[in-house]
């Protein structure tokens, strides 16, 4: 039988379709929603017969608002708990007119001290494509010959290698990077796939993200692996024109392991990084927006080169044709 981790996100009322949005471009598509609004609403229904009322909507008078998610006790759930952690910990860093409430993140029948102790048991060393191997710093291995080491350790931004969509790009990268390649992270995370590239042979890296903290995580992680030839940048290239020139072009490799909305608004703005022959890698996609996002890239000039799909994720390479 699985296991499951409940997951409590405590917010406002105002932000939780937001946050369910945010989910659900996460893969995660089933929520329980409390929310003591709701019961504001039915007083307010004209047309309610009032003469019994359910304690289950009793209950919603005064619940603190908040989104109930469950994810697998495995490598996966816990992938996905750190990624919920880093949205959550970005809108809380982003809350000075308190429109998220008090927003934070509860596990529900879990111990918080336990998860603390239990969770390294998820991270072990793993292989990826035919010769990367990624492990977190608690791990020694042997490698053989041939084996490329990637270290990295959970953190509050995403990305250790296990979802999905991480993995595609990886070992997609192992297809297309060329010794001493440009490469560009947009939504760099952990900083994961820029070292993936760097292990794969490309010489120099820009890293961008439009959180503070991702961007610091990801330029350790980077520097933490031995490579220091790259730049790091924090904003919104959809909205920050002198942004995208501080970036500026002749990219080989463009990586944007997003979520779909983001790399639609994105896809008439690649083109301006991207060096002549060049490839673009893009992940994050679920299959319900797979084809939206698809029809908007060859909209703006982007040719499908080849596509991967892994239990409902989606990771397209494509070029200029």
């Amino acid at each position: 039988m699985d296991n499951f981790i409940q997951i409590d996100i405590y917010t406002s009322s105002a932000a939780i379709d937001g946050i369910t949005g945010a989910l659900i471009e996460r893969g995660i598509t089933g929520f329980v929603i409390q929310d003591s609004a709701d019961f504001e609403d039915f007083l307010e229904d004209k047309n309610a017969n009032w003469d019994y009322i359910d304690d289950s909507l009793m209950g919603l008078k005064t619940v603190e608002p908040h989104v109930t998610v469950y994810v697998h006790d495995n490598a996966q759930g816990a992938e996905m708990l750190m990624s919920i952690r880093g949205y959550v910990e970005s809108c809380a860093a982003n809350n000075s007119d308190s429109f998220y409430g008090n927003i934070r993140v509860e596990l529900a029948n879990v111990k918080e001290e336990d998860w603390a102790n239990n969770w390294k048991q998820y991270y072990k060393p793993f292989r990826v494509g035919k010769s990367l191997i990624v492990k977190p710093s608690w791990e020694n291995i042997e490698p053989k010959a041939g084996d490329k080491i990637l270290e990295i350790d959970p953190a509050s931004t995403f990305g250790t290698g296990q979802h999905y969509t991480t993995k595609m790009v990886m070992e997609t990268l192992e297809t297309v990077i060329k010794s001493g390649d440009r490469v560009l992270d947009l939504g760099c995370g952990s900083g994961i796939l820029t070292i993936a590239a760097m292990l794969f042979g490309a010489g120099e890296a820009a890293i961008c993200d439009i959180f503070e903290n991702a961007v610091k995580t990801a330029s350790e992680n980077i520097v933490n692996n031995h490579f220091t030839d790259f730049k790091a940048y924090c904003g919104n290239i959809i909205e920050d024109k002198k942004l995208r020139e501080s970036i500026g072009g002749g990219y080989d490799v463009i990586c944007a392991n997003i979520v779909a909305d983001v790399i639609i608004a994105m896809s008439p703005l690649f083109e301006e990084f991207l060096n002549e022959g060049g490839s673009l890698i893009v992940s994050g996609i679920i299959d319900e927006r797979a084809d939206e996002v698809k029809s908007a890239l060859s909209e703006n000039g982007w040719r499908i080169v080849s596509e991967k799909r892994e239990e409902g994720w989606n990771c397209v390479l494509l070029d200029r044709g």
